[in-house]
């Protein structure tokens, strides 16, 4: 295999998939974006608590989860007030990283990934989770200090993750560096490169990463089929077309060397579930969604029972769709990380326990 792998891991990862394992997965981790959007509530600019923070949290998990194949949250909100929201045979993931990221220097456009202090692999096995996720800002054409920085901070996690048995999913974020910004063409043309080479770098065994969760690999709305405003209603330039965007899906796919999930960003519903519908036909293994599923109940807070209203209503309905277009995904045991797509070596066995497990069920 060249990879190492243990029963651990693989049990563990069982508890983030459906019985055909599939991730289908929710994530309210966020944490400085959340909390702007529930300033922003109302229309005014209040001050937001722990105990807002929390309770848009446990609303999110409570209504959302039971149509997930598992939950991701931060430490130290998400989980000590949420935890009770968790449907049994729901996985749990806990994020590594502080929110937001530091500036390389002064002036700098380069972002720098910092861990919550204290917080480990191990605490998060005890605590119960079932996989750790780390979000990394990357640019493989970043200075070689603050690359080597980033690669750095991933293989200390990986090898934590390693020692105390426990999956290991990989967030990688672009952002504009030599670019105007990140909505513009110039950067649209940049985004393929960025996402396939960042893919390729930490799939590497030194990083002992189990799961991508990636970006798509290009921008929807700069394409020529979707550039007249399908999702937003704003016109934009041309810079490719769909043809194009399929291509790098497969590029993606071929530099992943391990089981991939696809991200949100925070983009609109439809175009996401274009997006993941394009992804898994590509090989990506599910999703890993939190804005584009719920983020329209935030405005409503702190109306408790219209925020929760949205998400009973929208908010599963946003869900089920996001399910339906994940139906061709690959199972993450078919991954050729595990013996390819004929069902050889660890694919052939964990197929035959993903049946066995979804009889058990």
């Amino acid at each position: 295999m060249g990879f190492e792998f243990s029963a651990g891991k693989w049990q563990r990862l069982r508890s983030l998939t459906d019985e055909q394992g599939r991730f289908k997965m929710l994530a309210i981790d966020q944490r400085g974006s959340l909390e702007r959007a529930l300033s922003r509530a109302g229309g005014g600019n209040r001050e937001i608590t722990t105990e807002d923070m929390a309770r848009a949290k446990e609303a999110i998990t409570k209504i959302l989860a039971p149509y997930s194949t598992a939950v991701l949250t931060d430490p130290l909100v998400g989980y000590p007030y949420t935890i009770q929201r968790l449907p049994p045979r729901v996985g749990l993931l806990l994020a590594h990283e502080e929110s937001g990221y530091q500036p390389a220097s002064a002036g700098s456009k380069e972002r720098l990934t910092e861990l919550i202090e204290g917080w480990t692999a191990e605490k998060a096995q005890r605590a119960g989770a079932d996989a750790v996720k780390l979000l990394v800002y990357y640019r493989p054409d970043m200075s070689s200090e603050m690359r080597k920085h980033q690669q750095d901070l991933v293989r200390r996690v990986g090898e934590e993750c390693l020692e105390a048995d426990m999956p290991f999913l990989l967030e990688l974020v672009g952002y504009a560096l030599k670019e105007p910004g990140e909505n513009t063409p110039e950067y649209a043309l940049k985004k393929p490169e960025i996402v396939i080479k960042s893919a390729e770098e930490f799939s590497r065994q030194e990083y002992h990463v189990d799961i991508l969760k990636l970006e798509f690999p290009s921008e929807l709305k700069w394409t020529r089929e979707f550039a007249g405003g399908a999702f937003d209603g704003k016109a934009q330039e041309a810079v490719y077309d769909l043809k194009s965007v399929r291509e790098r899906c497969r590029e993606l796919n071929e530099a992943s060397g391990t089981p991939w999930v696809i991200l949100s960003a925070g983009v609109d519903i439809e175009e996401f579930l274009t997006q993941v519908s394009l992804a898994t036909e590509a090989g990506a293994s599910g999703f890993l969604c939190g804005r584009a599923i719920w983020k329209d109940a935030a405005p409503l807070y702190p109306n408790m029972e219209q925020m929760e209203g949205w998400l009973c209503d929208y908010g599963v309905y946003n869900f089920l769709r996001a399910n339906a277009s994940a139906h061709r995904a690959m199972p993450w045991f078919r991954h050729r990380r595990f013996g390819g797509g004929e069902g050889l070596g660890l694919a052939q066995k964990g197929e035959r326990w993903h049946r066995e497990y979804a009889k058990a069920r």
